[in-house]
């Protein structure tokens, strides 16, 4: 019977997941199994295609939340059906909604009245024997007055009076009320529908940055998450007293439908009573809470997956290669701390210069600066857009006007680089560096590599959020963590110059394991074929499996260790190139650009070497472009030589930016004058668009025009409408 039961259960959880999705059952049934079977996300994405219909990595991560949440639902439910079976309560009705229910609050609804309860107030009037005067009360019938009907119940001790016998039968019908799930149900709905979320301040007087919500009224139907995740702030910081206001008189209503049957003048008055009783006390705030805690939820979410395409984009900037860079670290009084990285990201060089106040020492920073460019043929200064950044800026200006070389500098995001430069994996990283080296090196390195770099630190710490330390933290975490996942997987790394941190994403490795594989190449030099992996410790061969396709060797043996094709793909591909009448070493070589127009039928062919045409298809892509790195279709930072200050803007000025940062009701754009400027949501096409994302993302290049500058609270106002 069990058995028949989960597989009833498997069966409804993939026709949820495939009609949720949008896929066929079969693409659910696939990812499931080889979810269980213990694949990761990224491995089933890029090399199980056949097998899913090619679902891509963010169906994949959907379906395995999903799958997460009904599996604990069929869990919960189970455990319900059995706790009220064995207090022998169960009925097929009541069996048939529990496994019907969509949600666990549902689920949670249904189970409450036969929930192992504290004493209430209903249990003790319960054990003083008024559960027979309660009935009388519902029933409707009863001649006479309640104080009549009361006397059969009194007790000197327990229950003197009638007044104390009708509180406590009062007190045992709104509990009932409370429990009886098809009322909560409609309630939820009726509130959610016609409730308004208000908002009001503790102290008006006090001014803060959530001064819009003082006097705030939204319906729970159409208030954004980005008002919610305030409003919790706002309460949180006891600046706000947030509230539910539900349509209250309308519920009572509805309640007085279900249970008022008759107009009996004995019973009717009580009744209503207890029901306004039964509703403010125990059903209104459980509801309210409900409610809160769902519109949170949905807003996190939200905020997350924003959060999560923003650090995608973020991720996937392109490096920039081949150029010796010079990160520098800006500061006041602790100097600017300076660090040169070759175009490997081996630091040169590192050094302290005073060009801002209170030293000021401009003229001796700029000489230190000169010879460092000379010395090492600096070609980029990555300059870091904290404290002192503009006037740093103006430093770098200045200097590269008097240089006879052209060198170019871009300000790069700081965010997170105070963590990881005081982190343990800094230390071990740059044991002789201080915190200010190792940041500025950071600088520099974020410029020649942001993916190598930013995996380095905590994602959250990275900025491209919002409200990101109010959410749910393992969430979050999850959510992000397989965000860098899918970044390092989908660029892939060289298994002989990657960093812990690097390797401890990709899929099916560990911190441990990537830690081994450190000290492995450490211990017997480079890795010459991917099959080595096997003779790191604690990597068996499903790590291997996982792995082996996105970790690359340049110049290895098998020209194929250096692609994205999967070892279990060799002998396949070796087929291939020998049928089109090549052989691997024309990898290399770059001999096989255009071999898709030798392919007429990719079927009959996926057949003679007995491979899926979608693999096929995939392979013949990466041997026209081995190893190409997807990040080189993001847009390119802007190089900068000049400078603008606030003070420079003026309404009409169109100027290119750098989208920093995207959020529900806009996007920050750098455009140089080192305050971030909002395009509001309404600013940034012609049409309509329910989401910033739908147009722009975090690393993109636009044009824009300035609205309105305010230097005082240093806002500035940009549009994008009109310049497309």
């Amino acid at each position: 019977m069990q058995k028949e039961q989960k597989e009833m259960d498997t069966t409804q959880t993939i026709q949820t997941l495939a009609k949720e999705l949008q896929i066929t059952q079969g693409q659910v049934q696939a990812a499931v199994k080889l979810i269980d079977e213990g694949n990761t996300i990224p491995f089933i994405a890029r090399y199980r295609k056949e097998a899913t219909g090619a679902l891509n990595d963010e169906v994949l991560r959907n379906l395995y939340d999903r799958l997460n949440y009904l599996r604990n639902l069929e869990d919960k439910k189970q455990q319900v059906i059995a706790s009220i079976e064995e207090q022998g309560k169960l009925t097929e009705e009541l069996r048939a909604q529990i496994e019907a229910a969509q949600t666990l609050v549902i689920v949670d609804d249904l189970y409450r009245p036969y929930r192992p309860k504290r004493r209430t107030r209903a249990t003790i009037a319960k054990e003083k024997g008024l559960e027979p005067l309660a009935n009388i009360i519902l029933l409707q019938t009863t001649n006479k007055s309640l104080e009549e009907e009361a006397q059969a119940f009194l007790d000197p001790e327990k229950v003197p009076s009638p007044q104390e016998a009708i509180a406590g039968a009062s007190d045992i019908i709104a509990e009932s009320i409370s429990d009886e799930a098809d009322y909560r149900i409609r309630i939820r709905e009726m509130t959610v529908k016609k409730g308004m979320v208000v908002s009001s301040a503790k102290d008006p007087e006090v001014e803060s940055v959530y001064e819009m919500y003082y006097d705030f009224t939204e319906s729970i139907a159409k208030i954004v998450g980005h008002r919610i995740l305030a409003l919790n702030r706002g309460e949180t910081e006891k600046i706000l007293h947030v509230k539910i206001e539900a349509p209250q008189e309308d519920i009572l209503r509805y309640l007085e439908k279900q249970l008022i049957k008759k107009n009996n003048p004995n019973t009717t008055p009580v009744l209503k009573a207890i029901i306004q009783d039964s509703y403010q006390r125990l059903i209104a705030p459980s509801i309210e809470r409900e409610i809160r805690n769902d519109l949170t939820e949905k807003a996190e979410d939200g905020a997350i997956h924003v959060f999560g395409k923003n650090l995608e984009q973020l991720l996937m900037q392109p490096p920039i290669v081949n150029q010796v860079v010079l990160g520098w670290d800006p500061a006041f009084r602790t100097g600017c701390k300076i660090a040169v990285v070759d175009p490997t990201g081996k630091v040169l060089d590192t050094t302290v210069i005073y060009p801002t106040a209170p030293q000021n020492k401009v003229e001796e920073s700029k000489t230190v600066i000169k010879n460092l460019i000379d010395k090492y043929n600096v070609t980029l200064i990555s300059l870091g857009n904290g404290t002192a950044s503009r006037e740093s800026e103006m430093v770098i200006v200045e200097l590269l006007k008097e240089l006879h070389k052209p060198v170019q500098y871009v300000i790069v995001n700081e965010a997170g680089a105070s963590v990881y430069s005081a982190s343990k994996l800094a230390t071990e990283e740059f044991p002789n560096f201080d915190v200010g080296q190792r940041s500025a090196a950071s600088m520099a390195r974020r410029l020649q590599d942001p993916l190598a770099e930013l995996v380095k630190i905590d994602p959250k710490s990275i900025g491209v959020g919002q409200y990101q330390h109010d959410m749910n933290q393992k969430k979050l975490n999850e959510a992000l963590t397989g965000v860098v996942e899918n970044c390092v997987n989908k660029v892939g790394v060289d298994l002989n110059t990657a960093s812990v941190s690097l390797l401890a994403y990709i899929s099916g490795i560990s911190k441990a394991v990537a830690k081994n594989i450190v000290a492995y190449r450490e211990e017997h030099g480079r890795f010459e074929a991917r099959s080595q992996l096997l003779k790191v410790s604690k990597l068996g061969p499903k790590a291997y499996e996982q792995c082996a396709g996105f970790a690359r060797i340049i110049g290895g043996k098998n020209p194929l260790d250096a692609t994205a094709v999967h070892p279990e793909s060799y002998h396949a591909t070796e087929l291939l190139l020998k049928k089109l009448g090549y052989n691997p070493q024309d990898i290399t070589a770059g001999r096989l650009q255009g071999i898709s127009k030798k392919i007429a039928d990719y079927k009959k062919l996926a057949q003679e070497i007995e491979i899926g045409e979608i693999t096929l298809k995939d392979i013949v892509k990466e041997l026209e472009k081995p190893a190409r790195d997807p990040r080189e279709d993001m847009p390119k930072p802007i190089l900068r030589s000049d400078v603008l200050e606030l003070k420079d803007l003026t309404p009409g000025m169109i100027l290119k930016g750098t989208v920093r940062n995207v959020i529900d009701f806009g996007a920050f754009v750098d455009i140089g004058v080192h305050q971030d400027g909002l395009v509001h949501i309404s600013q940034i096409c012609d049409r309509y668009i329910r989401h910033p994302l739908e147009a722009v993302s975090v690393g993109d290049i636009v044009e824009v025009k300035v609205l309105s500058v305010d230097v005082a609270k240093k806002r500035i106002q940009l549009t994008m409408k009109g310049l497309a």
